[in-house]
């Protein structure tokens, strides 16, 4: 009651007081500060995805400003030879307005990134998004299938079906790329599996399916059950390397982060920014209360 009670409470309070918890999450509200952090972050071998915040726009005018600034991150990243890619929301470019300006604004920054060999991931936003994501992933792959990835979150019921559906457009030339996690957005029981094992049996069986298939996979976690039980899981099929990657957010978990890259495996943190922090951190806890004793860790332990 009480972690719901701060999540409920805490949009009302002042930014910096959020950003006292939020900085360990957020590399800044600056393209600059995204490339400081993803420096770091490859200085100590570790790669990086970037996404600029602000998803759910309600105007075309936002879509805009969203298009160019991902344009932006594209010649940066090149610029400072970030080693890494881009991950963006779709709803940061009007899926939930019109569909189809959608799929043609988020091709156009395919394009781009695939001019300068990078690759964008699509990510997974709530059910009311979910079939609507995957369509536009599968006809982005068509046209562009080394430049785009999906995510596959799950908690979701429907995950293996979706899984079951992108196999058919899977090659060994060109394997499907998807990252796979938890998933964090608070669904109905009837979209969502509700139990801690559940999900956590579900994640493993969707795992053991990619592998099987030789998709290219994401993992995604930072439950160390999960992380042991993933590497058992390669072993067993003798996955390849350059088949698989671990992915954590930035500032959870490091030391299990540090021990999976201590054991060879390719790491990539996710690196969020942009002035939409504020609300990305509070819907993020509202998402997931349990955040609450960062909050209490962050205020009253000094580190």
């Amino acid at each position: 009651m009480i972690n719901k009670f701060i999540s409920n409470i805490l949009p009302y309070f002042p930014k910096q007081f959020v950003w006292q918890f939020s900085k360990k999450y957020v590399a800044g509200s600056t393209l600059a500060d995204a490339m400081r952090i993803s420096t770091e972050l490859n200085a100590a071998g570790i790669i990086v995805t970037i996404d600029h915040l602000g998803e759910f726009v309600t105007d075309m005018e936002q879509v805009l400003v969203n298009k160019a600034s991902y344009f932006e991150i594209i010649e940066h990243m090149d610029k400072h030879g970030i080693n890494g890619n881009l991950s963006l929301k779709p709803t940061s470019f009007g899926l939930l307005i019109d569909e189809e300006q959608c799929y043609q604004i988020v091709r156009e920054i395919v394009i781009q990134a695939k001019s300068y060999h990078n690759f964008v991931r699509i990510d997974m936003e709530d059910s009311a998004c979910t079939g609507k994501e995957i369509s536009l992933f599968k006809k982005l792959f068509k046209e562009f299938p080394d430049s785009v990835g999906l995510v596959i979150q799950a908690y979701m019921r429907r995950s293996m079906d979706d899984l079951i559906g992108l196999a058919k457009l899977h090659t060994p030339e060109h394997p499907i790329n998807i990252r796979l996690c938890k998933g964090i957005y608070l669904e109905a029981e009837a979209h969502a599996y509700q139990g801690f094992e559940e999900v956590r049996s579900n994640f493993l069986m969707l795992l053991e399916f990619m592998l099987k298939k030789r998709f290219y996979v994401g993992i995604a976690t930072h439950d160390r059950f999960l992380v042991e039980k993933a590497i058992e899981m390669l072993q067993m099929y003798e996955t390849p390397h350059h088949l698989f990657e671990f992915q954590m957010l930035l500032g959870v978990t490091p030391i299990l982060r540090e021990e999976v890259v201590n054991q060879g495996y390719k790491m990539k943190v996710y690196v969020p920014y942009g002035q939409d922090w504020f609300g990305y951190c509070t819907r993020r806890l509202k998402e997931n209360p349990t955040m609450t004793k960062e909050i209490i860790k962050a205020v009253f332990i000094r580190s």
